[in-house]
């Protein structure tokens, strides 16, 4: 069988930077193995999936190594795609998903998901997040659904951040935040996630579900901007609206092509 797949540049207008993620179209479901083979083999932090349903589309995100139940910057590429590529008509799609339902909006190239916010709550940190985060000087540490949240002092501790991604991938959780104040932006942050096969991820929309409400209650605002500063980095538009979180990015197509997975 024969599948087309995509290969988009997520929260950025430019090649070579933001986060890569493969997007494959799909008719019906294919059984979950192929599914998680295909991630596999695509090796990226995360592959989307989606198909057709009435009034929109149902769509699953896999890394490499496991099926996730949100993922921020593949549901862009997803958009894209459904927008760019295969021609969808307005400017709002409406995904069914482990998390409930997203939407992704588009307007002057922007391309804005709608996501649930992740509460969060004050944590002990576990004695290998202090470890693997070294001599940090660590201000506070939350608790969200999936992951911890560490906020530092300023931005430069976040860029030069020194870690151990060994002693992390030993935290029980989806990933590890790290976010400070911005010098030119209102936040930014890094993410690691070697538990779920993603040593460090260069722009994680998911994540900012839970950095936009801290952010908006520290800040007293809920109109943010963001980066995100792994090597290849990434600029988001954020908005606090309730419960929800509205995250805003551009992307560009890197590569399209065909997949056999018989």
């Amino acid at each position: 069988m024969k599948l087309n797949i995509y290969q988009i540049d997520a929260f950025t207008d430019q090649l070579f930077s933001g986060n890569p993620a493969a997007v494959v179209p799909l008719e019906n479901w294919l059984p979950d193995e192929t599914l998680q083979s295909i991630a596999a083999e695509n090796n990226l932090a995360e592959t989307a999936f989606y198909v057709p349903k009435e009034n929109g589309f149902h769509i699953r995100w896999f890394t490499p190594l496991l099926e996730v139940e949100l993922c921020g910057h593949a549901t862009l590429a997803a958009g894209y795609v459904i927008f760019n590529i295969q021609g969808h008509e307005g400017d709002l799609i409406k995904f069914e998903s482990l998390s409930g339902e997203l939407t992704v909006h588009c307007k002057d190239n922007w391309l804005t998901l709608n996501f649930p916010i992740d509460p969060y709550h004050i944590a002990v940190p576990p004695p290998a997040l202090m470890e693997g985060l070294k001599d940090t000087s660590i201000l506070e540490v939350y608790k969200g659904k999936t992951d911890y949240m560490v906020v530092l002092d300023t931005e430069a501790e976040v860029r030069d951040l020194d870690f151990d991604i060994i002693v992390l991938s030993t935290i029980p959780a989806r990933g590890i935040i790290v976010t400070a104040p911005g010098d030119d932006v209102d936040f930014v942050s890094r993410f690691f996630a070697p538990q779920s096969g993603v040593d460090e991820d260069p722009v994680t929309g998911s994540a900012h579900t839970t950095l936009i409400p801290y952010w908006a209650e520290k800040l007293s605002k809920t109109d943010l901007t963001a980066k995100q500063l792994s090597k290849r980095g990434g600029f988001l538009k954020c908005d606090l609206d309730g419960e929800r979180v509205n995250i805003g990015g551009q992307a560009r197509l890197y590569l399209k092509g065909e997949i056999e997975t018989e």
